[in-house]
């Protein structure tokens, strides 16, 4: 996809402040310092338009973004993050549930993961709940140029196999900073536009 236009839209907390329903919108769900925000930098080849932090639990908003006025990327709180008082990880956690359970536009929700680690049991539950919620369950397994490339397909499997992903062609190796896959992740992105015209 050629990017002619990205803008941040706003970073919200609440429903009554988010953007107008209309275009497709595609959320990224993921633990704290996954990489969310990489994820949308590197696909736009913008360093910082979404504001990446080395310290987790730093997106503590919706924050939506406009892409070519076309579809939406909406970077969702990062969850699981330990340093933070359980009053606010509770906070997020609301805050993500009441976008997912009440937004028409939201047509996918993509699952980022750090390929080196298993899934945890949060990863676990958002995993399940994208797919009771009827979305197909991609996973972006990020960093992986930290690791071998030999090594992707046996942490591929272990993901696999701890979400209970249908298909290994639904979890996508990435990496931000060498930008692997980044076409595949497109090429991915476009086939849920295409599917959402139709529908």
């Amino acid at each position: 996809m050629k990017i002619t236009k990205s803008e941040l839209l706003g970073t919200v907390v609440r429903p009554d402040q988010y953007p107008e329903e209309g275009s497709p919108e595609i959320a990224l769900a993921g633990r704290s310092n996954v990489g969310k925000s990489s994820l949308i930098n590197c696909l736009i080849n913008r360093k910082n338009l979404a504001r990446t932090s080395g310290q987790p639990g730093k997106t503590q908003t919706l924050n939506f973004y406009n892409i070519n006025d076309e579809f939406r990327f909406v970077d969702l709180p990062g969850y699981g993050y330990a340093r933070v008082s359980k009053k606010e990880r509770d906070r997020w956690a609301k805050m993500i549930e009441t976008y997912i359970n009440c937004r028409k536009s939201l047509c996918e929700i993509i699952l980022l993961l750090d390929i080196r680690h298993s899934p945890s049991q949060n990863d676990i539950l958002m995993y399940e709940w994208i797919k009771s919620l009827g979305f197909n369950g991609i996973v972006v397994a990020t960093k992986c140029d930290k690791i071998s490339k030999g090594n992707w397909m046996k942490h591929v499997s272990v993901i696999q196999r701890e979400l209970n992903v249908k298909t290994r062609d639904f979890i996508i190796p990435f990496s931000a900073s060498k930008k692997i896959n980044k076409e595949k992740v497109w090429q991915v992105i476009e086939e849920i536009l295409e599917v959402n015209k139709t529908k």
